[in-house]
């Protein structure tokens, strides 16, 4: 059907019918917008944080000091992890560093990667976990963990049932049902 076409087939409904209608076409599209919901826990010191909240077409702002007013050492993408808060947040700014820089970010764009204490749990023998590169059964496959893995950190995303790992220096994702803490 056109698009003129579901026009005049909305129009012609009643209110009440149409926004049902509408609310089912558009839920499960903005349900898919924010594919990748951020943990909400605070920034810890001496822990290892990646960046979330940030839209995939903008980067969070490594800064010479807390505050949108100091300079800009570096950018850093959603999705990119490595950073290390290394001290007491002031106020909602935290000092961290990348392995290059040495600055601060605003703490609610950073979220900490779990301890490495999550192994693979319910894979039948003989068999592998497959750590695929996207969040799909359809991704191509990355790396196959035994069925025994452990040393399993989260990365702070997750989306559908599929959970970002990191072990043995492999990052991609799992089905989070094959999973299970320490």
């Amino acid at each position: 059907m056109g698009q003129s076409a579901m026009r005049v087939s909305l129009s012609r409904r009643s209110s009440w019918s149409g926004r049902v209608l509408i609310l089912a076409l558009v839920l499960p599209v903005a349900a898919t917008w924010r594919a990748f919901p951020a943990a909400a826990a605070s920034p810890v010191a001496g822990e290892e944080h990646c960046v979330v909240n940030v839209a995939s077409d903008d980067v969070l702002n490594l800064r010479s000091g807390p505050g949108t007013s100091s300079g800009v050492l570096t950018g850093k993408k959603y999705g990119s992890c490595g950073i290390v808060v290394t001290g007491a947040c002031q106020g909602s700014w935290c000092p961290v560093d990348d392995g290059h820089y040495q600055g601060w970010v605003s703490g609610r764009f950073i979220s900490m990667v779990s301890p490495a204490r999550y192994c693979v749990d319910g894979v039948a023998p003989g068999d592998k976990l497959n750590l695929r590169a996207f969040p799909s059964s359809q991704s191509r496959v990355q790396h196959r963990l035994d069925r025994n893995q452990c040393s399993i950190s989260f990365l702070p995303y997750a989306t559908g049932g599929w959970q970002k790992i990191r072990v043995d220096g492999w990052e991609g994702w799992v089905s989070r049902r094959y999973l299970s803490g320490q």
